[in-house]
Parts: structure tokens; sequence; C-alpha cells
């Protein structure tokens, strides 16, 4: 199977439920192709760099799954279908993939990453010892 990574956005003026909606609906549609869902992740409403169909904001979605090279053209012709999907791009991340092995790897990263933030001291860095390195460096390239 190949593993695809596709970020797509929804029209921000949708209630949440709406949104969570349509992403089980691409999920859903996924699976019924044959293919496998290794992860989703919701980043949320957020700004745009410019505007897309008079949109300046979007909610962003990460989508990380394994399928057959049809499921992209069903998957693509479902995007352009749907009016609230502003926008989407795939990426094929790896030809031959096991998706088992992604969906375990993904969780593990995702445990390590919660006991790593609670366990992880913050580190003190001195200040003093920082501008020092830069008056050194501002004198060896010139800059005064």
């Amino acid at each position: 199977m190949r593993y695809y990574e596709t970020l797509y956005l929804i029209n921000p003026e949708l209630a949440e439920e709406d949104c969570r909606g349509i992403i089980e609906k691409f999920n859903s549609l996924i699976e019924k192709s044959n293919g496998v869902v290794v992860k989703v992740d919701e980043w949320g409403k957020k700004t745009l760099a410019y505007q897309v169909k008079k949109f300046d904001k979007g909610f962003y979605v990460l989508l990380q799954y394994c399928g057959e090279p049809g499921l992209l053209t069903e998957l693509h012709r479902n995007f352009n279908l749907d009016d609230k999907v502003l926008k989407y791009q795939t990426i094929k991340l790896s030809d031959n993939a096991d998706p088992e092995a992604l969906k375990s790897k993904t969780e593990a990263g995702e445990a390590e990453a919660e006991a790593g933030d609670e366990a992880k001291p913050t580190e003190e860095v001195s200040h003093d010892q920082d501008s020092e390195k830069v008056k050194d460096q501002e004198g060896k390239n010139g800059i005064q």
C-alpha cells in the first residue's frame, strides 16, 4: 500500500460538529475504498496567508493514510464536489508501507511526547555568555 498525507482546509464558518462530520465523511471514504487511516490531526482554525474562496481563515485537518492509487482519485473527486472544503494538497510519503506498523509507531510517538513533556526539566540559559559570543562574532564578521 502507498502512504499518503493530505492537508485540507474546511470552511471556518461551520459549526464544530459540522467540521467533525466532514472529517468523518472523508475517513469513512478511505476505509470504504480498502484504505487505512493512520492518523487524523485537527489543527483548528488558523489564519491563511492569502484569501481562499473569499475566506481569510480556515479549519486545518492533516490526514495520514494508506491505500491504493485509485483511492486518491476518488478522494480528490470528493474534495472537489464538497463546497465546504476550500483547498487540499496530497503528498505521497512512501510506495510500500505497512499500515499497522505506521499506526503503532504513531501511537508510540504520541505516548512518548506526552511523557516527555511532563518529565522534561526546563533548561536555564545564561544570557551573559550568549552576549559575549555575539560580541566576538561581530568582530570576525566585520560588523561594528
